[in-house]
């Protein structure tokens, strides 16, 4: 267990890897690295690759991205004894670009800084410029260093936050508004600090003095960068606060007002009437001026407001430019004229298109019928000569008269004998012939009934 409060709270939120127990393994970790890499690279390397991971894991897990060496040691601590070769680490993260001294990485960005009064950046400015200039390569207890991987982090966190916040339709927002909006992101003033000047090295944030407060301007979804605070931003800014301190005092009134009305009601109950009688007189002067600023209030939203719309409105002009703009380049090689006579065009083909079919169903129909006329003839022409070939094999008609009228007992023997012989050939007649054949006997018949009655 780490001594310091500092290393007891990291050891209930840092899980150690599992060779901090190995002694051995532990005591070769915590010497001193060789002067000479090329003495034995492989276990150089690896000493450096378990370090440099496990100070990336304990600056996550604490949420910040700046160390510095003190607290290392105080981290590591272990049976009484602090690594050895933490310095090396550290310098050997900076060469290959994984951290950077606070100050350096402030001083890329731009001198604005300064002007906040921002002294976490410059603690100790002199000697790290000293420390700088002569090329010392040793590492001081308090000597700062960023993460480069972890600000990026925080950085993205940030931008994410006040895009989806209900503050992200505010051009501009104080430094305590953007401390309180990301209270959950940058666990300190220094952390929320470095991710806006990565965000500014991003150009996403611009920051700025005015009037003495610092307020951060961030970029908009869609935007490759952000753009200079105008006069627009600072006026907007300006009425946004007014309303913001409008409306607590309005709320504050409306407190005193209550409160009045509820000293009125119990001196009225204790029976102190004069005394009730000014506390009212007291409430109506304080919702008198509440209306006041009421009044102000709905004014400053007013024009809140109409810069909204005006926003609004100027981007439905732009959209019905860009699409003035398209159409005219749609409608460029077309005129009214031409439009007609391409109608026209269309029309007197699809005419032609008609009376072609109409042509075609015609003649298909007329070599229909005379088709089928032609087939009829012949049929009864084959019919004719079927008739006149074939033998008759009817007997022929009688042509003798019929024998008067007798008794009625011979009277069917004569019609029987009148009858013709039963032919013996074959069946081989006409329809025509049974026809007629059918007619004489529905004749005889006829007049047998009338002979017997």
């Amino acid at each position: 267990m780490v001594p310091s409060n500092l290393g007891e709270e990291m050891s209930t939120e840092v899980t150690l890897p599992p060779e901090w127990e190995d002694d051995e393994r532990m005591n070769f970790l915590f010497s001193d690295f060789k002067e000479n890499r090329d003495v034995n690279t492989k276990d150089w390397d690896s000493k450096i690759d378990f370090w440099t991971s496990l100070i990336l894991k304990i600056c996550r897990s604490r949420g910040t991205v700046c160390f510095n060496l003190q607290e290392l040691n105080k981290i590591f601590q272990r049976k009484g004894f602090v690594p050895l070769g933490l310095g090396t680490v550290i310098r050997c993260m900076a060469r290959c670009g994984k951290i950077q001294r606070e100050s350096e990485f402030a001083a890329n960005v731009d001198c604005g800084w300064v002007s906040w009064g921002f002294g976490l950046l410059l603690v100790k400015p002199l000697k790290w410029t000293f420390s700088t200039l002569l090329g010392s390569s040793g590492v001081t207890l308090e000597e700062s260093f960023v993460v480069i991987e972890l600000v990026k982090e925080k950085a993205a966190e940030l931008l994410g936050v006040y895009w989806s916040s209900p503050v992200a339709n505010c051009s501009l927002l104080s430094f305590q508004e953007l401390q309180t909006l990301s209270s959950h992101i940058c666990i300190d003033e220094s952390t929320l600090c470095m991710a806006l000047l990565q965000l500014q090295r991003e150009k996403q944030v611009t920051v700025s003095l005015h009037e003495g407060e610092k307020i951060v301007k961030f970029s908009q979804p869609g935007q490759d960068r952000v753009s200079s605070v105008s006069d627009m931003d600072l006026g907007i800014y300006q009425l946004q606060r007014s309303e913001r301190l409008l409306e607590v005092r309005v709320e504050a009134l409306g407190l005193e007002a209550e409160k009045c009305k509820e000293e009125a009601r119990v001196l009225l109950r204790e029976g102190k009437k004069s005394q009730a009688l000014r506390y009212l007189r007291s409430r109506k002067r304080v919702e008198r001026k509440a209306d006041g600023l009421n009044a102000q209030l709905e004014n400053v939203k007013g024009i809140l407001d109409r810069i909204a719309n005006s926003e609004t409105d100027k981007l439905v002009i732009q959209a019905y430019q860009a699409g003035v703009s398209a159409l005219r380049l749609s409608l460029k090689d077309g005129t009214v004229e031409g439009a007609e006579s391409l109608v026209d065009q269309i029309q007197e083909l699809c005419d032609t298109q008609d009376e072609m079919n109409q042509t075609l169903a015609g003649g298909a129909l007329n070599s229909t019928d005379a088709d089928t006329d032609e087939l009829e003839d012949e049929l009864r022409s084959l019919l004719e000569n079927s008739t006149l070939d074939r033998p008759s094999t009817l007997p022929e008609v009688p042509s003798h008269p019929l024998s008067p009228v007798r008794e009625s007992g011979s009277l069917c023997d004569d019609l029987l004998c009148a009858l013709p012989l039963v032919p013996q050939s074959l069946f081989n007649i006409t329809d025509e012939e049974l026809d007629k054949e059918l007619s004489r006997l529905t004749l005889l018949n006829v007049l047998t009934t009338k002979s017997h009655n």
